[in-house]
This record gives structure tokens, C-alpha cells and sequence, in this order.
């Protein structure tokens, strides 16, 4: 669908659905304005064309892992087969195929040292075609997760944001530990429809639906699980995703991260290890909107001491599994 098949209610809609992946269809026609059908109706549509999907998610420090991103140079003609490759996998997210076509981006996550070594130097596509590896340890997150950058976009009013907004999670007690085998059944599902029904969540952990409705009430609460919008750019008119790496003096990390955190073109900032110490994921409308934000805003901030952008040639996966857009969209969410 081109972004001209959008309209306000189709963005309001989604920046909705970030503030609160499970809100029924009643909720959200309440505080968007319509009706119950519309909204089924929108969702219906965006759903079933691919355009929108919504994921229930672990974050990763509630659970103890560790996120890695992953950098594969290939010869050229290897770049696409290995990214595919690494998307099969389950422990891998934003597999993306770089601009000059020989370097393949990842995120990957994993419980352990031992684990991390095993994904990074033995399970990585065993090919000659891949001529070098690194991997930068994501030491803190400035901004991502359940924060999408639809919440940038403004296409809900600030009366709208509080009324959806959920209650912040309590990481108070820090990481919980690796996801036990019950909860595992239920996340599994919710990875790849974080709006399947109750129903439909019962009959994969054999819960009760009131013991189902508890249990994503406390895993939300506790923030192991969190909700995020996987959405077309297209829909708010943005053409133009670039991985852009940063080399940021120690002393100026953290500020310089919540600096670009509140840029409105970045949609995914982080602290990592390795020559390049920040990271950033930058979407928007054209090349020459991308040119004037990097030689305004980031141009403005003097504690960076080198940059390397590379545009997204191509997502060959996003958050969540592998995604085939279903040929059946399930009842609300409650």
C-alpha cells in the first residue's frame, strides 16, 4: 500500500496501539472518536496487508539478558542468503542487509556469556563468504522498546497519550531471571500476535482465561513484557532508515544519548562497546531530510568525535518472529 492509502485515523490508530497493544476495540474508539467497527475495521485492514502487527515482547534486562549487535561483512553476493539466515533464527531481531550490500546488521540476545559466545563465533553461517564478525555489547538503552517512534509522531493529541498511557512498570527488584517453561507457552504466542485472544492464549498454556488475564497483568506490571507496534514507515510518510555509529568522548556518553533519545528522527539509541560508543537508528522522510539532520542536530553536538552512517537497504526481520501477514485477524484483545 503507498503512504497516500493512510489517513489520520489509520496513524492514530497505531501510535494508540503503542500506548497499549491490549486495549480493546472499545477503548480505543472511546478516546479516538469512533466507533467500535471503525476500529475493528482499520485494524482488520492494517493488519491483514501487513502494514501494522502487534508484538508482546520480554524486555531483556527483566529477564537477565544480554543484547548484542551483531555486524557480518560479506562478499557481496552473500549479504542477502546469510541475512536470511540469521532472520530463521529465534534469538535474533533487525536482521538488516546494509546500503553497500556486503554487510548484514543484527540484534541478537542471549542468557549468558557461554550462550553469546556460541551465536557470535560458532553458529554465525559457516560460509567463506563471510569475511569478518564484530559485536558490540548494548551496555544501556537510551531510548526503544516499548517507546516506538510513533510516540514522536504527534498523531494522537497529549489528552489522548494520558488517557491510553499505562502504568510504568516496577523494575524495582531488578532482573527476575530467565522466563520459566508456563510463562514461555503464553510469551510465545504473544511474540507473534501480542493481540491473540484470551481464548487462544488459554489453550496454549491450558490456563484459565481469568488465570491468563493475571498473569499478563503481573508480567506487565513487573515489565518483563512490554508491547511494541511493527509498523510500515510508509504510513507517516518516512522513506529513509540509516544505522549511524558514533564515537562519543566516555565523559559525554550519557548525555549525548539522551540527547539523540529526544530527537524525533530516532527511532532506536543505545551505549555500546567497541571504537563506536553510541549507536542510533535514524528514520526519515528523504535523503535530503536525513542530510539536513546530520548536519544540523547531530552536527550540533561537539562531543562526537567520528560518525559512520549506512542506510537499510533492506529488513529482512523486525522485532518478533519471522512475519507472514495472517489469513485470519483475531477477535479483540481484553
Amino acid at each position: 500500500m503507498e503512504s497516500d492509502a493512510y489517513d489520520d485515523l489509520d496513524r492514530a490508530l497505531v501510535h494508540a496501539l503503542q500506548l497499549d497493544g491490549r486495549a480493546p476495540f472499545s477503548r480505543l474508539a472511546e478516546v479516538l472518536g469512533v466507533s467500535d467497527q471503525t476500529v475493528a475495521r482499520r485494524y482488520t485492514r492494517l493488519r491483514t496487508t501487513g502494514a501494522v502487527r502487534v508484538l508482546g515482547l520480554t524486555d531483556p534486562a527483566a529477564v537477565g539478558d544480554v543484547v548484542w549487535l551483531v555486524r557480518v561483512r560479506c562478499l557481496p553476493d552473500a549479504a542477502l542468503p546469510v541475512a536470511e539466515a540469521m532472520a530463521r533464527r529465534a534469538d535474533t531481531s533487525w536482521v538488516h542487509v546494509l546500503s553497500d550490500g556486503t554487510e548484514v546488521a543484527a540484534s541478537t540476545r542471549a542468557a549468558s556469556g557461554l550462550d553469546s559466545d556460541a551465536l557470535l563465533l560458532r553458529k554465525l553461517p559457516q560460509t567463506p563468504r563471510v569475511v569478518g564478525v564484530s559485536a558490540h555489547c548494548v551496555l544501556h538503552e537510551f531510548y526503544g522498546g516499548e517507546r516506538g517512534l510513533v510516540n514522536k509522531t504527534e498523531a494522537l493529541t497529549a489528552e489522548q497519550v494520558g488517557r491510553l498511557r499505562t502504568p510504568a512498570a516496577d523494575r524495582s527488584k531488578g532482573p527476575r531471571g530467565p522466563v520459566g517453561a508456563e510463562d514461555g507457552k503464553l510469551l510465545d504466542v504473544l511474540a507473534r500476535d501480542g493481540r491473540a485472544p484470551l481464548a487462544e492464549l488459554a489453550a496454549a498454556t491450558g490456563w484459565s482465561q481469568s488465570t491468563v488475564r493475571r498473569r499478563l497483568a503481573d508480567l506487565r506490571a513487573d515489565g518483563t513484557l512490554y508491547f511494541d507496534v511493527d509498523y510500515t514507515h510508509r504510513m507517516f510518510h518516512q522513506s529513509v532508515t540509516t544505522t549511524m555509529w558514533l564515537s562519543v568522548r566516555p565523559s559525554d556518553l550519557a548525555a549525548t544519548g539522551q540527547t539523540l533519545a529526544d530527537h524525533p528522527e530516532v527511532a532506536f539509541a543505545c551505549a555500546t562497546t567497541g571504537t563506536k560508543n553510541l549507536m542510533a537508528t535514524v528514520v526519515c522522510t528523504d535523503v535530503p531530510a536525513l542530510y539536513t539532520y546530520l548536519t544540523t542536530r547531530i552536527a550540533e553536538l561537539s562531543s562526537v568525535l567520528d560518525m559512520e552512517t549506512a542506510p537499510i537497504l533492506r529488513r529482512v526481520k523486525g522485532p518478533g518472529p519471522l512475519f507472514a501477514p495472517p489469513s485470519r485477524v483475531p477477535r479483540r484483545a481484553s
